[in-house]
């Protein structure tokens, strides 16, 4: 459903609706929403990568570059030497969009031969403003440019074209790896692995007296401050609109309602384990992982946790924990900035992971499974 529609919903009606690259999706349960409350899962669909700028055309040296910036976190380095492509949205004349991807790989991210700079056996330092351009092609030759290729690609015509969101994406598809092929090597696997697992939990659960929500926001990579992120209205907007239009309704159903906020999680590194806090070690495979912080960096407390904990137990899936060492900064999710801005109870849990923010993450495969029963335990519960 469109956010500009009239939404007249019925018990058991199940719908979507979008804002920019953010979705909520709902399945009315069979009482008030006032009454029975929310069960929410919660996971972001941005990840690291390197954003087009306006002016992206770059000639230098005798090459064509595309103009990029870094968006979010990135580990950079694993960028380098990856066939990569260019893929998001095209802003067309008269308020459309079009999705866009260049096909094959023309993409590239050259490293700089140790010949001309041995220093790098000492230590790898990228400036993105001059090392982390990608080039496409030479200067000399006569090919189209970006805007005209992406528009081709779109069918339309580059004179139609008004904006952009356009992102660099690595082309090499996803694989298995590890002894017995249980491993999943592939990129975005922050956070797009919690928004699979969300989403399957969400179709395949049994309705209940409670409506079950998926919201899967935008630029957590970047903090979260947008429209159709974690700190913007979209959630709290959809809510609104569930709850109905009673005085206290949208107060009583926050009271009565649950968060689990979704984001991947750190496993134990096989080499740089003495980085992680020595009882608290999650590994791949090892199913959902609770991550808590003294600094509420995390939203868990001793009830959203002993909560999730009860439902994975009822689900028969195993739980992790997870905390950061008291020497090291803890890394943040949209589960604190959700809890602050709507008052909700809230636990943060994950998938383990190894890699995270790189262009190739790992994780297992087995965890899928697990995740998915315990969100579907979570939105089903009695």
């Amino acid at each position: 459903m469109a956010e500009t529609d009239a939404w007249d919903l019925s018990p058991g009606d199940a719908v979507f609706t979008v804002r920019g690259a953010s979705v909520v999706a709902a399945r009315v349960g069979s009482d008030p929403v006032p009454e029975a409350g929310l069960r929410i899962i919660g996971a972001h669909t941005d990840s690291p990568t390197f954003k087009v700028r306006p002016r992206f055309d770059v000639r230098q040296a005798g090459y064509r570059l595309v103009g990029v910036e870094p968006y979010g976190g990135g580990l950079w380095h694993t960028w380098l030497d990856r066939e990569l492509t260019v893929a998001g949205r095209l802003a067309l004349r008269g308020g459309t969009t079009t999705l866009v991807k260049l096909p094959g790989a023309p993409l590239r991210l050259p490293s700089l031969a140790i010949h001309l700079d041995r220093s790098v056996r000492e230590g790898l330092t990228l400036d993105p403003q001059r090392h982390l351009q990608p080039v496409w092609g030479s200067d000399l030759g006569t090919e189209p440019g970006l805007l005209q290729a992406l528009a081709v690609d779109a069918g339309v015509s580059a004179a139609d074209v008004v904006g952009h969101d356009l992102v660099l994406a690595d082309t090499q598809p996803a694989a298995r790896a590890g002894a017995d092929g249980s491993w999943i090597a592939a990129p975005r696997l922050d956070d797009l692995a919690c928004c699979h697992s969300g989403l399957l939990a969400l179709l395949g659960a049994e309705g209940a007296r409670h409506t079950q929500v998926l919201v899967c926001n935008d630029h957590e990579e970047v903090g979260s401050g947008s429209a159709s992120g974690a700190r913007g209205s979209f959630l709290e907007d959809v809510i609104s609109r569930l709850a109905g239009a009673e005085p206290q309704a949208f107060a009583r159903t926050i009271a009565a309602s649950k968060l689990v906020s979704a984001d991947m999680a750190h496993a134990v590194h096989p080499t740089r384990y003495d980085r992680h806090e020595p009882a608290h070690q999650p590994v791949l495979g090892g199913g959902p992982v609770l991550k808590l912080n003294a600094n509420q960096a995390y939203a868990t407390d001793a009830v959203s946790g002993g909560w999730f904990t009860e439902r994975c137990e009822a689900a028969g899936v195993p739980v992790q924990h997870f905390v950061t060492r008291a020497d090291l900064p803890c890394g943040s999710t949209i589960g604190p900035l959700t809890a602050t801005r709507l008052g909700l109870s809230t636990v943060d849990v994950g998938a383990p992971q190894l890699a995270m923010h790189s262009a190739r993450e790992l994780a297992s495969a087995a965890d899928v499974p697990l995740m998915v029963s315990a969100f579907a335990s979570c939105l089903q519960e009695r």
